[in-house]
């Protein structure tokens, strides 16, 4: 029934093609992150194990032990003990307290691992989808391109069949068409790439409709990406980890309380004795010399902390760049995008203006084609600047630390 429904759900998507939301929210699905789902559900059962091994202890047991000369060794021929036991460690030289803190920073870490992971996989989403939207307008300009050559060359055609033109007019369309078609089907064979891709990365067939746009995140305040939060959890965690293995130099107190049943039963003198006690110990232990194993091993721990720590400020210093460099990218983006509309502009002008005297014979074949594909490549180049203006509004997101899902419309 789950999977009928679940087939119902990704119905229309299959019918009427996803938006970006729409493939963000199927990416979900994608396999790294349910390995950090499992690896987040993995250290939160370790901690649950770990915290229950920290409670009370109840033991039961039972013995029976039969004596084979009972005059001589004084000991009952049976005997049976039945036995409870309560056992709680009191003081362990801090060791429950720095493994509590070592489990908290793990999940913590985990967690923020699990919202990169699904960050890192919208922004490769995004990207998919904006470059794929790109090449589709390079692939519309490239068949407008297309039609008018061949228009062009059927127009040639003619005119060398009347003898008003050359046979090499003719054959430079007819290479300028071949050329052309050979773009063309390098466009198509990145499109299916791309969908390819998508298809590896949200795991389902895809057929994307345009219309998504993602908002400008615009603050002064800079925020950790979850990745950069992960390392510094991991960091903290591996720090309470060392403490942890420090606390073997120090006492552990425990106490116990045995309740335990007695059964003594003397079948020589046809003599036997029941009675029950009940023993409450307080023992304390120390390990005052180990040949420095508790020491060598707190200093590995800390060793891999001071490694983390390094890590930590080096990935946080990069990251700072990352940002800043996305910013650059961003406000170049901005520029690309002006850009290409005054090229547009001067495009169709310069296109009608040599379409309007080539027809009149005052311009020769070569600046009419020529003049053709400047047109359809700065429509081109339009568009792509466009999408990549998204692409670039989408990396500033992830670099300052925010989910790309929330600026998704």
């Amino acid at each position: 029934m789950k999977k009928s429904l679940g087939l119902l759900l990704l119905a229309p998507f299959a019918l009427f093609g996803q938006n970006l939301p729409e493939l963000i929210e199927l990416s979900k699905n994608n396999k790294l992150i349910d390995v950090s789902q499992q690896t987040l559900e993995s250290t939160k059962s370790a901690y649950e194990s770990k915290k229950g091994s920290y409670l009370p202890s109840a033991t039961l047991s039972a013995t029976h032990q039969r004596a084979s000369n009972e005059e001589k060794s004084g000991s009952p021929d049976n005997t049976t003990v039945l036995s409870g036991t309560l056992s709680y460690t009191i003081y362990d030289g801090g060791a429950k307290g720095n493994t509590y803190d070592y489990y908290e920073y793990s999940i913590q870490g985990d967690n923020q691992n699990l919202t990169n992971t699904k960050n890192q996989i919208a922004l490769q989403v995004t990207t998919y989808y904006y470059n794929y939207l790109s090449l589709v307008s390079q692939k519309e300009a490239k068949e407008k391109e297309i039609e008018q050559l061949n228009a062009q060359q059927k127009r040639l055609e003619r005119f060398l069949e009347a003898g008003t033109t050359t046979d090499d007019e003719v054959q430079k369309i007819i290479s300028r068409v071949q050329s052309a078609n050979v773009a063309l089907h390098e466009i198509e064979l990145n499109i299916q790439t791309i969908l390819h891709n998508l298809e590896y990365t949200v795991g389902n067939p895809v057929s994307i409709t345009k219309g998504s746009k993602l908002n400008e995140y615009i603050s002064k305040e800079e925020i950790l990406r979850s990745d950069i939060k992960a390392l510094e959890y991991d960091m903290k965690a591996q720090l309470y980890n060392a403490r942890s293995q420090e606390s073997g130099n120090y006492p552990t107190l425990k106490i116990t309380d045995t309740y335990s049943q007695n059964d003594l039963n003397y079948e020589k003198s046809n003599n036997s004795k029941d009675y029950s006690e009940n023993v409450i110990a307080l023992s304390l232990s120390w390990n005052i010399f180990d040949f420095g194993a508790t020491s060598k091993s707190y200093e590995a721990a800390y060793k891999q902390y001071l490694a983390l720590k390094s890590q930590y400020e080096y990935e946080k210093n990069r990251a700072s760049v990352d940002l800043r460099l996305a910013k650059k990218a961003f406000d170049i983006a901005k520029l690309k995008i002006s850009s290409a509309r005054a090229g547009l502009k001067a495009a169709d002008s310069a296109y009608e203006s040599i379409k309007a005297k080539y027809q009149n014979g005052l311009v020769d074949n070569v600046s009419f084609l020529e003049s053709l594909s400047e047109k359809y490549d700065a429509q081109s180049a339009l568009q792509t600047a466009l999408y990549d203006f998204e692409i670039k509004k989408a990396n500033v997101i992830y670099h300052s630390g925010k989910n790309i899902e929330e600026y998704v419309q």
